[in-house]
């Protein structure tokens, strides 16, 4: 299919407009409550429903790049590429069973804060300083480029306009959000979060009606005709041995195994690092109470995995028929917006692109900001900063904060080629962060070394194994995982070792921190005499199986039914009822949801 003709109506424009102005309206309005303290303008008062909380969550991660990258791994992999993301969602269960408690009980500002009182020594400080930097400034930076690739894709298709002209508008559009969300603080952001996910998803499902129902698709069974059933599949085609074959995904059994098994609890990934984190346990922290932080995560899982995918999987699949020859990937799905929406729907779907757009850009700002001010000025820079300062710094820091990422947008080519630099290089980190709660052992040496680890054998398997021994060992983690497992092995041996060769963390410190937590686990130098246990395990551990369970049941059954696999939907249909029976008869055993 050729490419038509793009010019937007009147109706198209006053939409777009009216919406940025709208949201940036209702951003500002909460701009009084947010400079009270650092506290209201990072965690919103601490006074968050589940519902809107949770909603945050989702807005965050469904941001312009989703359904391009979506699509980009659908015509390298077919629907089964998707795994690269859909794997982990046994670590976002593990959070909402075993973490979401105890990250609102912590009662901390943000999750680098936690090195603060759960480690001692001049290790945790330089820990919580180095983690500040890191994460608030380098990952941060690298989010909101990969987002701003996303919104410059959209701008030179529908606008033809040149790569570096679309720096300038992406930073126009930094600066919209940075009206609302550099004054607004975290209110401003939850509240816009939850007009923009409903706009943004009410655009994508529109979308893949058009598409899918076009006389070039022709439907549901116009899409199954024409494409071959392996790229249908939910899960890979298994072989004997590893290997790609056009669009789809064929991975011998091990790889397969190694690539659902292994990521969820092992490697760091923004909104879905193993025990919580980022914006996520940002969240959590800032719902009323435990209760709601637990629901906001279990509602967060299923609308992240379960909800959201399959109106960007049809526009993925659609694109391999309408566009066969394209040579980026992920030009197919805003080629099918320029192509099949009429007037008004334009309008509708770009305003959409642009609130997914601002949705996560606002949290990214929002929540790298936190690092800098409450972890690293505030601590290291001025210590006797008021509130007031705190705050006016913040906002400062959200506008130097743009001008990095914009920085960091002109050096990226590939949005599915950041997600596998993250998950490779946060190889190993993951169970650090799953046992600093559950092992008194752990110290503010162990994840140094298991944030630092991860670098060095990512570049061993690039340059050295790669080039001289298997180019295999150079592969994403999606074609090939032996890279990856490789450095998870050298990163978890590297920080055991570590463990074992320092010093404990202080005693004090560590009594204190299970006084505060209670967590469950190996704690037990720390626990007085007599006192209970903290929860059951076993029990928590079904719930969180059962729960997988429940939510991809909940994924497949939509699939199914999307594609007429009745037979396949009733099974999975199945699944779902007997886990959310587990999940309910257990849960209310052990009162996680009260």
């Amino acid at each position: 299919m050729q490419e038509s003709e793009f010019s937007l109506a009147i109706i198209d424009y006053v939409i777009i407009v009216g919406f940025i102005l709208s949201i940036t309206l209702l951003g500002l309005y909460f701009s009084k409550r947010a400079s009270k303290s650092t506290s209201d303008f990072f965690l919103g008062g601490r006074s968050l429903p589940w519902w809107l909380a949770g909603t945050s969550m989702v807005a965050t991660t469904f941001a312009a790049d989703t359904p391009l990258a979506v699509t980009e791994l659908i015509r390298q992999s077919g629907i089964a590429g998707n795994w690269m993301w859909w794997n982990m969602l046994a670590g976002g269960m593990l959070t909402t069973f075993f973490f979401a408690r105890y990250w609102r009980r912590a009662n901390i500002i943000t999750d680098v804060e936690l090195i603060n009182i759960r480690y001692s020594g001049k290790e945790a400080r330089f820990l919580r300083g180095f983690r500040a930097v890191y994460m608030g400034m380098f990952i941060n930076a690298l989010v909101i480029s990969w987002v701003n690739l996303a919104l410059i894709t959209l701008l030179q298709v529908f606008f033809g306009i040149s790569p570096a002209e679309s720096l300038w508008y992406a930073l126009g559009a930094m600066l919209i959000v940075y009206l609302y969300s550099g004054f607004s603080g975290l209110l401003g952001v939850v509240y816009t979060d939850f007009v923009q996910f409903i706009v943004a998803m009410t655009g994508s499902i529109i979308l893949a009606v058009l598409v899918v129902n076009s006389d070039q698709v022709g439907g549901i069974d116009g899409l199954k005709a024409a494409l071959p059933k392996e790229s249908l599949s939910f899960f890979p085609t298994i072989t004997g041995e590893d290997g790609s074959a056009g669009t789809v995904l064929a991975l011998g059994l091990g790889s397969f195994l190694a690539m659902i098994l292994l990521p969820w609890w092992n490697s760091w990934y923004p909104g879905a690092e193993p025990g919580g984190g980022g914006y996520v346990a940002q969240r959590m922290m800032s719902a009323k109470d435990e209760k709601n932080a637990v629901y906001a995560n279990l509602y967060f899982q299923i609308a992240h995995y379960c909800i959201r995918p399959w109106p960007w999987v049809l526009v993925g699949l659609s694109a391999l028929v309408l566009y066969p020859d394209i040579t980026e990937a992920r030009m197919g799905y805003v080629l099918a917006m320029k192509d099949f929406l009429p007037v008004g729907f334009k309008g509708l779907l770009l305003a959409a692109f642009f609130a997914a757009y601002m949705s996560t850009t606002a949290s990214q700002l929002n929540w790298g900001t936190s690092y800098i001010i409450n972890d690293f000025y505030k601590p290291f820079i001025k210590p006797d900063a008021n509130e007031r300062q705190l705050v006016i710094t913040s906002r400062i820091a959200v506008f130097v904060m743009i001008l990095v990422a914009l920085f960091v947008t002109s050096k990226v080519q590939s949005i599915a080629g950041v997600w596998n630099f993250l998950l490779q290089t946060g190889a190993g980190l993951g169970l650090v962060l799953i046992l600093r709660w559950y092992w008194w052992r752990v110290s503010a040496w162990s994840e140094i070394a298991a944030t630092i680890a991860p670098f060095v054998g990512y570049s061993f398997t690039q340059f050295v194994l790669a080039p001289y021994v298997d180019e295999s060992w150079g592969k994403p983690i999606i074609e090939d995982p032996s890279g990856f497992v490789f450095t998870l092995v050298f990163t978890a041996v590297v920080w055991l070792t570590v463990t074992f060769l320092t010093p404990a963390t202080d005693k004090q410190v560590l009594k204190d921190f299970y006084q505060r937590i209670k967590p469950a686990g190996n704690w037990k130098p720390f626990v007085e005499p007599g006192e209970p246990k903290n929860g059951s395990m076993w029990q928590l551990l079904v719930c969180w199986l059962s729960a997988i369970a429940m939510a991809y049941s909940i994924l497949f059954t939509t699939g199914s039914l999307v594609f007429k696999e009745w037979s396949d939907a009733l099974m999975y249909f199945s699944i779902f009822v007997v886990s959310t029976l587990l999940v309910k008869y257990f849960s209310s055993r052990i009162k996680i949801f009260e």
